[in-house]
């Protein structure tokens, strides 16, 4: 499934380094979402790094679920689509310019982007909470444009080398890692725990290989499809149960974590956390839904969300080069720009876990 290249003009980079051309295209294409289900490959100017920014040349974007919700409702939550825009947050890729401010030895550099762009100057950002930053822009979320297209610029900080025997799926997909990792500090997981965790998904096969690197002793997961459980079995979990067969409610585990969104697995989730454990919200599902307050409050159940991350992509990056977090594995189909709405449907397919968007094949 590839895409052939359009020709480009050239244009001079904002600064070079000694082997490394020093002339860039000044246009470049990019998968732009429409409409509900439409996508269109569209060329647009190649952007230039400002102040204290690279440019990336993408070399692999991970769709995630909410790159879906765009694609099919033109919303996810309360971010919704009015114009259009280019979907793809988790990216991996290689540093070609640098803007004013920033070392020119970076041209060249492998890295991953966390996909955020805090102020850091409000309150949230300065008590290091910059995920909760009012003023973020975040990439592929409206109106911000994010990461399906050959090139985009990042914040300088935010643009994190990565280790030459990291793929550059894996560089993309430290952005789902870290969704994990911050559900797991959430949940205050130490060595010698048991887990929980509702849903087989990419989160759920991801946060599931978090919790064995920190320790959990037991990492149960739920999930209703036969084939998704099975999975999970070789990505870190101990147990794969069908929650209809199942009374989950009686596990007594120290830590819950749902992946699914799904109402009734995250009250029989909360169910089974003993007194004075946590539970964590990280699938997207229902905006409001009935829980069992009694329990929580007799229990003393912490119950919390997760939006995002903080500093997490230095210990992605090493769970995956020490082996610890197999990402890699996770990617089950690859497409280039022309086929993106593929990508985007892929996971109808049951077989699917996750698939990657690749600009230059």
């Amino acid at each position: 499934m590839m895409a052939r290249m359009s020709a480009a003009t050239e244009q001079k980079r904002p600064q070079a380094a000694p082997g490394v051309p020093d002339r860039l295209p000044t246009t470049m294409r990019a998968s732009v979402l429409l409409a509900e289900n439409t996508v269109e490959v569209q060329e647009r100017p190649v952007p230039e790094a400002g102040p204290g920014e690279v440019l990336v040349r993408v070399g692999s974007v991970g769709v995630c679920g909410s790159d879906v919700h765009y694609f099919r409702h033109l919303r996810a939550g309360e971010f919704v689509v009015e114009s259009p825009l280019v979907l793809g947050h988790e990216m991996g890729g290689t540093v070609v310019a640098v803007g004013a401010g920033v070392d020119a030895s970076r041209i060249g550099e492998r890295v991953a982007v966390d996909p955020q762009r805090p102020c850091h100057h409000c309150s949230q950002c300065l008590a290091g909470r910059y995920n909760l930053c009012p003023h973020m822009r975040f990439y592929a979320t409206p109106p911000v444009d994010g990461a399906f297209a050959e090139y985009v610029t990042a914040p300088a900080e935010f643009a994190f080398p990565v280790a030459d025997g990291l793929s550059d799926d894996a560089a993309a997909l430290l952005e789902p890692l870290s969704v994990g990792i911050a559900a797991m500090r959430k949940a205050r997981v130490v060595p010698g725990q048991r887990v929980l965790i509702a849903g087989a998904g990419p989160i759920g096969i991801i946060t599931a290989q978090v919790a064995r690197a920190f320790g959990a002793r037991e990492v149960i997961v739920t999930d209703l499809v036969g084939p998704r459980r099975e999975r999970a079995l070789g990505f870190g979990a101990t147990h794969a149960v069908d929650p209809r067969e199942t009374d989950v409610t009686q596990l007594q585990v120290d830590a819950f974590i749902d992946a699914s969104g799904a109402a009734p697995a995250i009250t029989s989730g909360i169910r089974s956390v003993r007194g004075g454990g946590t539970a964590v919200l990280v699938g997207l599902g229902n905006p409001e839904l009935s829980l069992p307050v009694s329990y929580i409050q007799d229990n003393e159940i912490l119950l919390t969300g997760i939006f995002r991350y903080t500093d997490t992509w230095p210990l992605a990056a090493h769970l995956v080069a020490s082996g610890q977090v197999d990402v890699d594995s996770l990617v089950t189909g690859r497409y280039d720009l022309g086929h993106a709405g593929d990508a985007l449907d892929s996971d109808t397919d049951p077989n699917s876990l996750k698939s990657v968007v690749e600009p230059w094949h």
